[in-house]
C-alpha cells in the first residue's frame, strides 16, 4: 500500500512540474520571451541565476539589459540574433537606464577609471618585461602580451574591441569584467565586476571575498589584511549574524557583529546613504610612491568628486567607525595611521625616490640601459609599490602583522640589504667612466647625505648617543620588570 501511494505521489509531482521542461512566465516582454526560448535550455546556469535575481521578480529580462541601439558597434549580426538588436556587453550606460544614481556615482569613482593603467609603469612590466607580443588576434594583428590580457586587464579592464562585420568581441579583450573596462559605447567601467551576472546578488557584493578578486597579493593585499584584522576575524566568526541580504543594511541597526569592505566604503550608516563611489570616504590615496590626498587624485582625473575634500571624506569615514566605536578610539586610530604614513614617507619614500633618480642618471649614461634591466629598478619598485603599500594599507585597516612583518620590516630589510648595496655597486661600476663622472659624484653625495640623516645614520654606526641611551635605559627597565 505504501509503495502504491509513493508511486502515485511521484507521478503527480512529475506531471505538475513538467519534469525537465522550463516554462517562461507571461509577464516578460515578447523580446525577452524569445531570448529565453533558446537560453533557458542552452544556458541553464545563467537562466537559473537570473531566475533567482531581483531582476526576474521585477520583470527585467534578457532584452531589457542587452538591447542595443542602431549604430552600436557590438550589435550581434549572427543568424540567431537577426530579429533584434542585441549586444553582448552590458555597460554602465545600459545599467543607467534604471540605476541612474548608482551609475553616476560609479563613473565618478576611481573604480571606473582603473582601465587607465594601460599606459602606466605596471603595464610596461606586463607588456615588455614579463611578456611579449606573440598573442595575436584580428583586432591585434601586431600582437599583445598574454601576461597583460590574463592578468592586468582582468582586474583593471581592457579596451573592448569588436569585429564590426559580426558584432562579436575580440578574444584578446573578451571575456573581461575588469572594473575599469572601456566599453564599445565609450563608457568606462563594469557593474558586473562586483555585481556578478546574472544574479546580481547584493548579498554577494557585500562580502569581502567579492573585493578579493583584485584587492589581494603582494602590492595591495587588502583581502589578506582584512582577514587578519579584528574586523575580518569578527566577520568570519559571525557571518550568520551579518544580515547580508537585507535591503536596508544600515550598520549599527541591521547588523553590528562586524563590518565588511562594503560597510566602510559604500554602504549606509545612520547618517550616510549608500554610495557607489568607493573613494568618498578615503582621505589618503596610498597607491603612489607618496600618499596623496584623495581629492587631489580626483582633480587630476577630472572627476566631479574632486569637490569633496579629503577632510570631509575622513569625517564621513569616522561616521562609519562611530556606528560601532567610541569617538576617542576612532580619533586615536587615525592618529596612529597617519603616523605610519609619515614614517614611510620621511624614512623611505622621499630619500629613496631621490636616490633612484640619481642612480638612473648614472645608468642612462650608457645606451644599453632600459627600465627594469637592472636590479636596482626592481628593488626600488618593490620598496614603494609592494612593501610601502602593504605597510600603509595594513595600518589603515588595523592589521599589525601586515603593517610590520610584511610592511615596515620588509622595507627596512630590503633598503639596507639590497637597495643601498646596489647603489654602492653602481657607484663602483661607473667611477672610472668619464661620461658618468658628474652623475656618479651626485649619486655619491646624495647617498652620503641620506646615510648621515637622523633616520639612517644608525646603519653606519652613528646613532645619536642620547637616543641610544634612552633606548638602553628602557631595555634595562623592561628586563628588571620581568626578573
Amino acid at each position: 500500500m505504501q509503495k502504491i501511494i509513493f508511486s502515485a505521489l511521484i507521478t503527480v509531482l512529475l506531471v505538475g512540474m513538467s519534469w525537465g521542461k522550463r516554462t517562461i512566465p507571461d509577464d516578460f516582454s515578447k523580446e525577452t520571451k524569445e531570448c529565453l526560448e533558446c537560453h533557458k535550455d542552452d544556458n541553464v546556469g545563467l537562466y537559473q541565476q537570473w531566475g533567482d535575481s531581483k531582476h526576474y521578480s521585477a520583470n527585467v529580462g534578457c532584452y531589457e539589459c542587452h538591447m542595443a541601439k542602431k549604430g552600436d558597434k557590438d550589435i550581434l549580426k549572427d543568424e540567431d540574433h537577426k530579429a533584434f538588436s542585441i549586444a553582448t556587453i552590458v555597460s554602465p550606460k545600459d545599467c543607467g537606464r534604471c540605476h541612474e544614481k548608482e551609475v553616476d556615482e560609479f563613473i565618478n569613482s576611481h573604480h571606473s577609471k582603473a582601465g587607465r593603467i594601460m599606459g602606466s609603469l605596471d603595464n610596461l612590466l606586463a607588456e615588455v618585461v614579463e611578456g611579449n607580443n606573440d598573442f595575436k588576434t584580428k583586432a591585434h594583428p601586431e600582437g599583445v602580451s598574454a601576461a597583460a590580457v590574463n592578468g592586468c586587464w582582468q582586474c583593471h579592464g581592457s579596451q573592448i574591441e569588436v569585429d564590426e562585420k559580426t558584432g562579436k568581441l575580440d578574444p584578446a579583450t573578451w571575456p573581461n569584467s575588469g572594473i575599469g573596462r572601456i566599453n564599445p559605447d565609450g563608457s568606462e567601467g563594469s557593474c558586473s565586476a562586483c555585481h556578478s551576472r546574472h544574479s546580481f546578488s547584493v548579498e554577494l557584493a557585500r562580502q569581502p571575498e567579492n573585493c578579493g578578486k583584485c584587492h589581494l597579493g603582494p602590492d595591495h593585499p587588502q583581502l589578506e589584511i582584512y582577514n587578519e584584522s579584528k574586523h575580518g576575524i569578527a566577520y568570519n566568526a559571525n557571518k550568520d549574524k551579518m544580515n547580508l541580504a537585507s535591503s536596508k543594511w544600515v550598520v549599527g541597526e541591521d547588523y553590528s557583529a562586524a563590518p565588511t569592505c562594503a560597510t566602510c566604503h559604500m554602504s549606509a550608516t545612520p547618517d550616510l546613504p549608500v554610495t557607489h563611489n568607493v573613494g568618498l570616504r578615503i582621505k589618503w590615496n596610498n597607491r603612489p610612491v607618496h600618499s596623496k590626498l584623495s581629492h587631489k587624485t580626483d582633480e587630476k582625473w577630472g572627476l566631479e568628486s574632486a569637490k569633496f575634500s579629503s577632510n570631509k571624506r575622513r569625517k564621513d569615514m569616522e561616521k562609519v567607525c562611530i556606528a560601532c566605536h567610541q569617538k576617542t578610539f576612532t580619533d586615536n586610530f587615525f592618529t596612529q595611521y597617519e603616523g605610519l604614513l609619515s614614517l614611510y614617507d620621511e624614512k623611505y619614500a622621499k630619500p629613496g625616490e631621490e636616490l633612484y633618480k640619481l642612480a638612473q642618471a648614472v645608468l642612462k649614461t650608457t645606451s644599453s640601459y632600459a627600465p627594469f634591466s637592472e636590479a636596482v629598478d626592481y628593488t626600488w619598485f618593490e620598496l614603494w609599490h609592494h612593501e610601502g603599500r602593504r605597510a600603509r594599507h595594513a595600518a589603515s585597516m588595523q592589521a599589525p602583522d601586515y603593517t610590520h612583518w610584511h610592511g615596515t620590516y620588509d622595507l627596512a630589510k630590503h633598503w639596507n640589504s639590497k637597495y643601498i648595496p646596489e647603489l654602492r655597486e653602481i657607484i663602483h661600476r661607473f667611477k672610472d667612466d668619464e661620461k658618468a663622472t658628474k652623475q656618479v659624484k651626485a649619486l655619491e653625495k646624495g647617498l652620503d647625505k641620506v646615510l648621515n640623516s637622523p633616520n639612517h645614520k644608525w646603519s653606519i654606526n652613528k646613532e645619536d648617543p642620547k637616543t641610544k641611551a634612552i633606548r638602553e635605559k628602557n631595555q634595562k627597565a623592561f628586563k628588571a620588570r620581568y626578573k
